[in-house]
């Protein structure tokens, strides 16, 4: 348990540092109010997240320390549900309603078929 704890630590760290810089250098590159550096670390994170369950689950690849590592740890500090909620919010409050509903529509989609795909490519590989 205590070993778990440790690798979730870690990876959630190193998850989260890795979303905060990919998520402002992708954001730096356009000069929309859309989120567009949240949308796309989530859409990555869930993909990574499927891959690394297939190769976990389905596949037998992965000890149950690189799970608690790389799917609780990482992928749960690369992804950010409270970014979502906060790029959501900013583009309500700018009055930005259309591209609000669309940033929703849009993370929940492309995050579930991140998931799906990242599943499909652990079964082909």
């Amino acid at each position: 348990m205590r070993q778990h704890l440790i690798l979730i630590f870690i990876g959630g760290g190193l998850g989260s540092a890795t979303r905060y810089l990919l998520s402002r250098w992708i954001q730096n590159l356009t000069v929309s109010p859309f989120p567009w550096g949240t949308l796309t670390v989530n859409i990555f994170a869930c993909f990574l997240f499927g891959l690394f369950i297939g190769f976990a689950d389905q596949r037998g690849w992965m000890a149950t320390s690189y799970r608690y590592f790389w799917v609780v740890g990482f992928c749960g500090g690369f992804s950010t549900f409270s970014a979502f909620s906060g790029d959501m919010l900013g583009l309500t409050e700018k009055s930005l309603l259309a591209q609000s509903a669309l940033y929703a529509l849009v993370s929940v989609a492309t995050c579930l078929a991140a998931v799906v795909a990242g599943l499909f490519l652990s079964e082909r590989i």
